[in-house]
């Protein structure tokens, strides 16, 4: 019998935990009135639309969070 390599990997979504936007905000230090004004307004991390919920990936934290780091209070973010 000869295994089947995998050919349509789990999208990366679905392969570790989402964050309801409570656990989000609270990973964030914000309330979760402020994660929903920047869906609207944007300016906010990456998000998911499933149905209604909205979920959050811990690695678009993660990138948000590193994409936030500035050297100074005029510049663009540090590379």
């Amino acid at each position: 019998m000869t295994t089947r390599p995998e050919t349509n990997p789990a999208p990366r979504a679905l392969t570790s935990a989402l964050l309801d936007e409570k656990a989000a905000a609270a990973l964030l230090s914000f309330s979760p009135r402020t994660l929903q004004m920047w869906r609207v307004r944007g300016g906010g991390p990456k998000y998911l639309k499933l149905g209604s919920a909205v979920r959050y990936h811990p690695d678009d934290l993660a990138t948000w969070i590193e994409e936030q780091t500035r050297s100074n209070t005029t510049g663009p973010a540090a590379a």
